[in-house]
């Protein structure tokens, strides 16, 4: 079942794609990276408390884990070691959401403006967008780790918006996680949720979202998400 909440008055301009859990399958090795990480400091993570972050940036979730498990090292040497398993396991494993791809490709023949916006670090969003050969499609790539509050604060949709020098009202956000979809709305921006954690009832924040895929990635359907893309007019 998928949910349309918009009313209407100007077309969407622009897009900006979430890349975990959204253009990549890749929640499974980020588990298993920050298990990997906190068993070196004798922490066990499961997945039940992965939940929590999911969303979450990945240099947020470090100052989150030091504070929390009172870590000795600092949250960027926390970060340089979960990025290493991460990598590690990601350069041979990694796989696209194909349907997500459809919808990519199809936005950039129509010649719309394309973001991405994730919370992983730099160095690994431009690595995998290499792997998977996406990183051509983009306009503009934005870590979180480039502003200062990480999502569910909308600030870094926003300077997405703000570079692509359009109205933040006139960007279509595309996300998996609950903090991206009430990132997107504080922000003001139409948002397209597409959920990876499907557990009934929903998080309630993912009924926020303008065009909600209720079943996720496996009920998600390009056709009809490009449609509303070009078809819908924003309030």
């Amino acid at each position: 079942m998928f949910t349309n909440n918009t009313m209407a008055i100007n077309k969407v301009q622009g897009v900006i794609f979430d890349l975990d859990g959204t253009l990549i399958d890749s929640e499974k090795f980020y588990f298993t990276a920050d298990q990997k990480m906190l068993e070196e400091y004798g922490i066990e993570f499961t997945r039940e408390m992965k939940k929590e972050y999911i969303g979450c940036g990945n240099l947020d979730m470090m100052k989150i884990f030091r504070e929390k498990f009172n870590l000795p090292d600092s949250p960027e040497k926390l970060l340089e070691k979960k990025n290493s398993y991460y990598l590690e396991m990601a350069r041979q494993k990694i796989e696209p959401f194909p349907k997500t791809v459809r919808l990519l490709e199809r936005l950039n023949e129509a010649a719309y403006p394309l973001a991405l916006a994730s919370g992983s670090s730099p160095d690994v969003i431009d690595e995998l967008l290499t792997i998977i050969g996406l990183k051509g499609y983009f306009s503009l790539i934005i870590s979180s780790e480039e502003v200062e509050r990480g999502k569910p604060d909308p600030q870094i949709f926003l300077e997405s918006a703000r570079r692509l020098a359009l109205p933040p009202e006139y960007c279509v956000v595309i996300e998996d996680s609950v903090q991206g979809v009430e990132a997107a709305k504080s922000g003001g921006m139409p948002c397209i949720a597409i959920p990876s954690t499907i557990q009934k009832p929903l998080h309630p924040s993912y009924y926020l979202a303008d065009l909600l895929f209720e079943g996720g990635m496996e009920e998600f359907d390009e056709e009809k998400a490009f449609r509303w893309i070009v078809q819908s007019e924003l309030c």
